[in-house]
């Protein structure tokens, strides 16, 4: 059989039926006609000709039917068919109709948007060759220093071990190394003016371990990395080069500025590569070599405990991830011994490189920080929308229950004529599908601008290089979502509706429906107590970001202006004494602004990293309870006073702090009362790390309140301030406390800083007020989710008891006027309704209120509990409050959407309500 050749066939017989049906006509018109006129010859007159040939050519429809199933797809039209029939049931309810798309196009349409983003962050893999066969180095236990060896969970690692390990290791065919730290400095491309470039620091390796081919040009080689300084080249993505060049072939060759050290553009990256870090987008890429130059002063390329690298290596061909991980704990072991510590170690060091251990995981998915902040929160989107789409399948569930009642007699009419059980079961789910596919294509239509829309939200209104629109992967699960969710509320409601009395629905009709269906009531109860699980768990979102958003954060983050400064962009040195003069003339000036009370420099202010180290007391011995790691600061002599601060005891930094001056220091009320319990640490001396020689480096001239640096819900931690008048770096945060309109203050800030240096870059500006609330990005994003869906819900579980009630009010209004013909007042017939509406509420709240407590429950024991406690400040799990007022919630949401169809039964005429059929 030539197969091609019955394709074409069929499928003209598909495009082309109206000239199939008259070419089949007009053949069969001829057949008889040839049979006829045999019969006349014969004898027979024209009319018992006509009727022998008929009789001996067959039934007409019959042979239609046989030659449309031999050269057709009878399936197929039969699909179409029940498409066409199902749309023209559509168009008879449109309000009907619109309810079950709009509910289902918010169902997956949320469905959709929350999975793009959780593809976009943690699923999607990075665009490079094979990225199953790489692996992150990562989460081993590693040295603190050179004396002892304390094991704690790690994941970077020295420039020196990565050489090492890259040079002996006999599993991986590469191994690349990547800063930690994405470096954003103002440079100029070409001698032009400033502007904002993001770079990353990698190895030599790091395009070809990942298999990344140039676009333009070449890639960074071992040859750029194989010397401090010797590597003065870059590579720019894609993008960059689109968005800044137009796609100019001519940047190679070209240079970009940075720190004042030039660095030769050699290639262009492949459109599909953004980096090994999701959420980042640099514009170049800088050998590792060239990191003092990057950093200015940073160069941790030949200090073996400069961890700050992240290594990712790819496995040869042929080697397990269990191999892998043998070779590479070995060998880490033997550089310990032979590079990290001393000739003649202690027992305590041999101890601890004897339980070293380098945990590697795949990193197909690539490196991201964002992952870790969205993880939980996008799992808990996820359930919080699949809830939500469970009740709009259970609402439109009932809605076809009651139609599907609606069309008993006409089903029973197509089961007496042939049609089977299993038939009509088909034709009523393909309704479902197509009323599935109409809202998926509206859901995906509102997921594409809520998707960018989640992502900004998430990101506290940041940009985020982050693709989030829909792609084939988001595509096939909205297709998948949308079968299954046309399964879940159409097969009921299918098979319910063929379950009949053939005879009883011929002869009774529409009354031959039973005035009760037990699905029904079920379905409705479960949207009670699925909403009762959704709206609990958006009281506890809710109640947890209030207590967030009231936490005493130490400081007044009212009235400050927090500018972004970038000295080192001017060619200064951290020891530069243009830097301190710099300084002191932006203090000074922008200080003599009127609305202006005071201003300072600061390395950090809130929620922008954190840089710790241990200290060593003075006449003190250490102990697990003096010994814990300190937060560190460098601040303006102004600093407390900008931000609110309070000086608990002793002073703040004054002008006699300067550079040649006994070395101060102010630290917070925790570290006053963990280091110094029942003293006072005023004049009390301390050294940084863990040298005794250096324990009385700094004296402690005053204490002030304990704030939150990093995050709201930090437990207090110690922390120290020193002057940065005694350690002269770049200070990248300039705060201004102000009174008046902020909207006239910042330009005459800019105009400020702009006479004092012309070509110094001003960045972003923002209040302080703005850096606390964008540390709640995933808090909030929760909490605004999960009460959208929670009302939405309430919203979905309204429409379904009105209709439920609405119908059972129709069905009985025979019954209702028979027993107001009997003496039943309007107050017993509106309790009577109004008692199946409190039934089905409190069946709903008997499910949910337990299932909102054992899921709690399962959440904690399940997830991390310290990331929960990002998500649940101050809260258990099974906070009273929140479950009690979901439970008033729907109850007062019950009784409102009964209410209508209890009253219309009340008002029901009794001789009107007996002729009701």
């Amino acid at each position: 059989m030539n197969w091609f050749a019955e394709l074409a066939r069929r499928l003209s017989m598909l495009f082309r039926r109206r000239r199939f049906d008259a070419d089949l006509e007009e053949e069969m018109r001829l057949h008889v006609e040839l049979r006829q006129q045999e019969k006349i010859q014969a004898g027979l007159p024209p009319d018992a000709a006509r009727s022998a040939a008929m009789r001996r050519f067959g039934n007409p429809t019959a042979l239609r039917e046989a030659s449309h199933m031999a050269w057709g797809w009878q399936w197929f039209e039969r699909f179409l068919q029940d498409i066409s029939y199902g749309l023209r049931g559509m168009l008879r309810s449109p309000g009907v109709t619109a309810i079950a798309i709009l509910s289902l196009a918010l169902g997956i349409g949320a469905n959709t948007a929350i999975f793009s983003l959780l593809d976009a962050v943690m699923l999607r893999l990075l665009p490079v060759q094979q990225p199953d066969r790489l692996v992150l180095f990562g989460h081993g236990r590693w040295v603190g220093s050179q004396d002892t060896l304390p094991d704690r969970s790690w994941d970077l690692f020295s420039y020196p071990f990565y050489r090492e390990i890259s040079q002996k290791n006999e599993v991986f065919s590469g191994v690349t190394a990547i800063d930690s730290i994405e470096f954003s400095s103002h440079g100029s491309v070409a001698n032009g003016g400033l502007e904002l470039i993001n770079a990353d620091l990698v190895s030599g390796s790091f395009f070809s371990v990942l298999g990344v081919q140039p676009f333009l040009g070449r890639t960074l080689t071992e040859v750029d990395d194989r010397a401090p300084g010797a590597g003065p080249v870059a590579v720019a993505s894609y993008s960059w080069w689109r968005r800044r060049f137009g796609g100019d072939p001519s940047i190679l060759g070209r240079t970009v500025n940075i720190e004042k050290h030039n660095y030769t553009i050699v290639g262009v990256a492949a459109p599909s590569f953004f980096g090994a870090s999701i959420g980042q987008a640099p514009d170049l890429w800088i050998p590792l070599s060239m990191e003092k130059e990057v950093s200015l002063g940073w160069n941790g390329l030949d200090e073996k405990f400069f961890q700050s690298l992240y290594l990712i290596g790819r496995l040869k061909p042929g080697v397990t991830a269990a191999q892998a991980s043998a070779n590479t704990n070995l060998l880490f072991k033997q550089i310990l011994r032979s590079e990290y510590v001393g000739p003649q170690p202690s027992q305590k060091e041999l101890q601890s490189i004897d339980h070293a251990l380098i945990e590697l995981t795949p990193a197909a998915h690539g490196l991201s920080q964002i992952r870790w902040h969205f993880a939980l929160p996008l799992e808990i989107l996820m359930t919080v929308v699949g809830l939500v789409l469970l009740i709009a399948c259970a609402n439109i569930a009932n809605l076809l229950l009651a139609r599907g009642m609606a069309r008993s007699r006409e089903i029973a009419v197509r089961m007496a004529i042939g049609a089977t059980r299993l038939r009509l079961i088909v034709q009523l789910l393909t309704e479902s599908f197509v009323l599935a596919l109409l809202g998926a294509a509206l859901g995906i239509a509102l997921a594409w601008p809520a998707s960018h829309l989640l992502l900004r939200m998430a990101a506290g209104g940041l940009p985020v290089p982050l693709d989030v629109s829909p792609d084939l992967r988001v595509l096939g699960f909205t297709l998948l979502l949308t079968v299954l969710t046309a399964l879940l509320f159409g097969m009921a409601p299918a098979v319910g509706a063929t379950r009949l009395q053939l005879t009883s629905s011929l002869k009774e009709g529409r009354s031959s429906a039973p005035a009760r269906n037990r699905l029904a009531p079920i379905l409705v109860v479960s949207q009670i107590a699925l909403s009762v699980v959704l709206l609990a768990g958006a009281g506890l979102f809710l109640r947890s970001l209030r207590k967030l958003t009231s936490v005493d954060t130490g400081f007044d983050r009212q009235n400050v202006l927090v500018f972004g400064l970038d000295e080192s962009s001017l060619g200064y040195q951290q020891d530069d004494p243009r830097l301190r003069t710099l300084l002191q003339q932006i203090e000074h000036r922008v200080s003599q602004l009127p609305g202006i009370r005071s201003v300072s420099f600061s390395f950090f202010t809130f929620n922008q990293g954190e840089w710790s180290n241990d200290v060593t007391l003075q006449g003190i011995p250490r102990t697990p309870e003096n010994s814990h790691e300190t937060l560190n600061n460098v601040v303006g002599h102004q600093f407390f006073a900008t931000l609110g601060l309070p000086v608990l005891a002793g002073r703040s930094f004054a002008s006699q702090d300067q550079e040649k001056s006994p070395r101060v220091a102010v630290i917070n009320e925790t570290m006053a009362r963990q280091f110094f319990p029942g003293m006072s640490p005023i004049g009390r001396r301390f050294g940084m790390g863990d040298d005794p020689a250096h324990s009385g480096d700094y004296e402690i001239i005053g204490v002030v309140k304990d704030a939150k640096y990093v995050a709201l819900q930090e437990r207090p931690q110690p922390a120290i301030y020193f002057s940065w008048a005694q350690h002269l770096q770049f200070l990248p945060n300039f705060e201004v406390r102000y009174s008046g309109d902020e909207q006239q203050i910042i330009p005459e800030v800019r105009q400020a800083i702009t006479q004092v240096d012309p070509n110094l870059p001003i960045g972003d500006v923002s209040t302080l007020s703005d850096e606390v609330d964008q540390s709640l990005g995933s808090q909030r994003l929760i909490a605004q989710l999960s009460t959208l869906f929670g009302v939405l819900a309430v919203f979905l579980v309204c429409i379904g008891i009105y209709g439920l009630m609405s119908y059972a009010v129709t069905r009985r209004t025979n019954e209702i006027g028979i027993r107001m013909a009997l003496g039943a007042g309007r107050y017993s017939v509106l309790w009577l309704v109004m008692r199946e509406i409190l039934v089905l509420a409190g069946a709903g709240l008997a499910i949910g209120i337990p299932s909102a407590w054992g899921g709690a429950l399962l959440i904690v024991k399940l997830e991390d509990p310290h990331l929960l406690a990002n998500v649940l400040f101050g809260l258990g799990p099974n906070d009273p409050v929140s479950i009690v007022g979901a439970t008033a919630l729907m109850i007062v949401v019950s009784i409102f959407a009964g209410y209508l169809p209890a009253r219309r039964a009340s008002h029901v005429d009794p001789n009107v309500a007996l002729r009701y059929e």
